[in-house]
């Protein structure tokens, strides 16, 4: 799977999800491109720049936060992995090239946001204030059965500073398997008066939204099956931020969370590794 700025038709964001079969190798140029290696399943080992870096990774994004490591711009990297598994590639268009760096699980700040049905978990992965890019932001959210996430409704496509930044961003989803077969979860995304969008969509493990402006939320996981997605934004301005606006029809839930509990079954996934369900 691969999403480039060009295949989205903006500028900056991109997201590849390579699969590895055992004691495969894949070797690619990042270009003008900045990038993460991020494990989604299974483990890996990084070369780029003369350095290699082992990544322990994880059994599923359902089991365990995962270590990471960060590639610059111009730039060889092959990545290898003696069992297989998949690994995210999250990308940004940028101008200064970073050194190659290795980041532990322990590295990735976990944060628990909102409360009661709407509580989540967010993994810190690259967010501007937890770890150095140019211009890539990458978190991991985690959302319990039945919770809505992305919520309230909220919208990162003007230039307003101190109050919203431009960023283009993808979603990527994994949904827990329910004892059946595979979950489900559901994406809304709609615009405002001058630039309209209007999509509800039902996502499923390894489907793709990209949101190039407009409200977007929630992302809402069924009951029975918990949500994952990784969340991708690059933008223009010269101050890398999340800087975000609530839908002001909606805004005032977030006061109704000051006096509800967080959702007992966060966080999902820690440092140590979990069996699957």
């Amino acid at each position: 799977m691969e999403v480039s700025p060009a295949d989205a038709g903006w500028t900056y964001s991109g997201l590849r999800v390579v699969s590895l079969a055992p004691g495969e190798r894949q070797t690619l140029a990042t270009g003008e491109e900045e990038m993460l290696v991020l494990p989604l399943s299974g483990g890996c080992v990084v070369e780029c720049d003369g350095q290699v870096v082992e990544l322990e990774g994880r059994a599923t994004v359902f089991s365990r936060v995962s270590d990471f490591a960060y590639v610059p711009r111009d730039s060889e990297v092959t990545v290898s992995s003696d069992a297989g598994g998949r690994f995210a590639l999250p990308s940004a268009r940028c101008e200064r090239r970073l050194l190659f760096r290795y980041a532990t699980a322990e590295d990735v700040s976990v944060e628990l946001r909102g409360a009661g049905s709407c509580s989540r978990q967010v993994n810190n992965v690259a967010a501007a204030h937890t770890f150095e890019c140019d211009r890539l932001i990458v978190v991991e959210v985690l959302t319990p059965a039945g919770n809505w996430s992305s919520y309230p409704p909220h919208k990162h496509d003007e230039d307003r500073p101190g109050a919203e930044s431009v960023l283009e961003e993808i979603y990527y989803f994994e949904v827990d398997d329910g004892p059946d077969g595979p979950g489900v979860g559901y994406q809304r995304v709609y615009g405002t008066d001058d630039r309209p969008a209007d999509l509800l969509a039902e996502v499923r493990t390894g489907d793709v939204v990209t949101i190039p402006h407009g409200w977007h939320g929630p992302s809402m996981a069924a009951p029975g099956y918990d949500l994952y997605y990784l969340n991708v934004m690059a933008g223009p301005g010269a101050e890398r931020a999340w800087l975000i606006c609530d839908d002001p029809a909606h805004a005032w839930v977030r006061s109704t969370w000051d006096d509800a509990a967080v959702d007992p079954r966060l966080p999902l996934t820690t440092t140590d590794e979990r069996s699957p369900r």
